[in-house]
């Protein structure tokens, strides 16, 4: 399949085209999503909604290796997990793919990132390789072509005096963080930005004790200065990213659609306004697999907006553990 179809989607018709053309595709040439469809006793000729297309359950990601084609594997990410415990990998044959991915959606929803100062606090990404996100972040800061965009690591002071004066010189700044690392930062100091977007990526990693996100964005807002917090929704095992600009409210650019799941039935699909467990497709997964079923808890809304609402715990997704392991 050309990967330009995928980013050319521009209404449901053509989402869902190229969706069937998808699960055709991965059907014929996953190995593991093949054998996951024959043990449901699932073929393409039964499928006449997305809604029917079986999503492979995330744990694969870390039991076998899925890909749908027999090119070079150009670069792998990994999850960060736990010390011992198994972790997700995502191994991609095009990398150019995710990055169009990421580009073309921050671009639906934030404009050109040339626009941007693009400073990355994220400590716990950079201190291990393979993550998605220090990708993702290297290159929106690279194409940024501003000076003044980079990393920082545990260097909270030099932080705070750039984001202050770029803030002050009236630069627009996205402040892209890890949850933990954004609280250690308006511990240092009181901010009060008029000019910067704050985007939590999700995550105490252990470092602090976990919150709701109502609470943790109250002391977001109340830290920074500003009115909303925004945030990432992103994952290794996907190439594209939902946003949102406030309020926990998520969107998903035109290649990516979520779903619930019935949290007693992995199997069965729930109308809108119901939460249960969140199931993607995302289009950019082309060479790997691009129905995934997630271990979040959610609730998609009547106009395809999205709330993330906790995750299930280790005992997997109930009904849906047949090769697992």
């Amino acid at each position: 399949m050309d990967s330009n179809t995928i980013f050319n989607i521009h209404d449901e018709a053509s989402f869902e085209t190229v969706t069937f053309q998808t699960f055709q595709h991965q059907f014929e040439n996953n190995q593991t999503y093949r054998s996951f469809c024959d043990l449901l006793y699932i073929h393409p000729s039964d499928i006449t909604k997305i809604e029917d297309i079986p999503f492979l359950p995330i744990q694969f990601f870390k039991s076998h290796e899925i890909v749908s084609n027999k090119h070079s594997i150009q670069e792998t990410f990994t999850s960060s997990g736990t010390t011992g415990s198994t972790t997700s990998k995502h191994h991609v044959t095009d990398i150019s793919i995710y990055e169009k991915s990421y580009r073309k959606g921050f671009e639906y929803f934030y404009g050109n990132i040339e626009n941007y100062v693009v400073l990355a606090l994220l400590p716990n990404y950079l201190e291990r390789k393979g993550s998605s996100l220090v990708y993702m972040a290297n290159d929106l800061i690279k194409r940024s072509k501003q000076s003044e965009s980079g990393f920082y690591l545990h260097d909270l002071k030099e932080l705070t005096t750039k984001l202050i004066q770029l803030d002050q010189q009236g630069k627009k700044v996205l402040l892209i963080g890890v949850s933990f690392a954004l609280l250690d930062l308006i511990e240092t100091t009181q901010f009060q930005l008029k000019n910067t977007i704050i985007m939590e990526t999700g995550g105490m990693k252990g470092r602090r004790k976990e919150m709701i996100r109502t609470e943790l964005h109250q002391q977001l807002c109340e830290g920074f200065g500003v009115a909303e917090i925004h945030s990432e929704y992103g994952m290794t095992e996907l190439l594209s990213q939902g946003y949102s600009k406030g309020n926990g409210i998520f969107k998903t650019p035109p290649w990516m659609k979520l779903f619930t799941r019935d949290p007693e039935d992995a199997l069965t699909i729930q109308p809108n306004q119901k939460s249960g467990g969140i199931n993607v497709i995302d289009l950019a997964n082309i060479n790997s697999c691009a129905f995934i079923a997630t271990q979040d808890l959610g609730k998609i809304h009547h106009n395809g907006t999205f709330e993330i609402l906790g995750r299930f715990d280790h005992s997997d997704i109930r009904g849906c553990n047949l090769m697992v392991y």
